[in-house]
């Protein structure tokens, strides 16, 4: 009995530490891979002129590593380059310059920009739910309720949706929002 308790616990600390270390490697491998791909495209943008998909491409590793200036410069380029892309195209590349520049608390630009993809792809849940975003922190709580209730005709089972219905209708009007963003382009 005495010698199988340390043994059990050194077993749960390996176990453990393996895990960990697991994690760990994973998310060095995801930031590694994100960095590569950033220098890659950043090298191919100041030797050539890009299409839309590759401006695109380069501004998501832009947003994923928080350099939203960068991003929002290279999504309006993105944005001049669209030939005769589908309205898909143009929803995707506006939706992501809104939610750059709701990261940097340009609300109000942010929902013209959302507006403009849901011009171009009218059932579009993760604009619905980044317009209903952005109305709430402009104080508009009215109106995001209705758009996360036009998310939730889209799409019944949208959590976010749900989740913001909820704590926008239990919320005093007056109340400032959180500031944390829920949605994502």
């Amino acid at each position: 009995m005495d010698i199988i308790q340390p043994q059990t616990y050194l077993i749960g600390l390996v176990v453990l530490l393996v895990i960990v270390a697991v994690l760990v490697g994973r998310q060095l491998l995801r930031v590694r891979n994100d960095e590569m791909k950033l220098i890659k495209l950043e090298k191919q943008d100041a030797s050539s002129s890009k299409d839309a998909a590759e401006l695109y491409e380069l501004a998501s590793v832009q947003l994923r590593k928080r350099l939203y200036p960068q991003a929002t410069s290279t999504l309006r380029k993105a944005l001049r380059q669209l030939n005769e892309e589908p309205d898909e195209a143009k929803a995707l590349i506006e939706n992501a310059l809104g939610f750059a520049l709701a990261a940097q608390d340009n609300f109000e630009a942010a929902v013209g920009h959302y507006r403009t993809a849901l011009k171009a792809k009218s059932d579009y849940p993760v604009a619905l739910n980044n317009l209903a975003f952005a109305k709430t922190r402009l104080l508009q709580n009215e109106e995001a309720i209705k758009i996360y209730q036009e998310v939730l005709d889209i799409d019944p089972q949208n959590k976010t949706a749900i989740k913001q219905i909820k704590r926008l209708e239990s919320k005093p009007k007056n109340q400032l929002p959180e500031t944390s963003n829920n949605g994502g382009f």
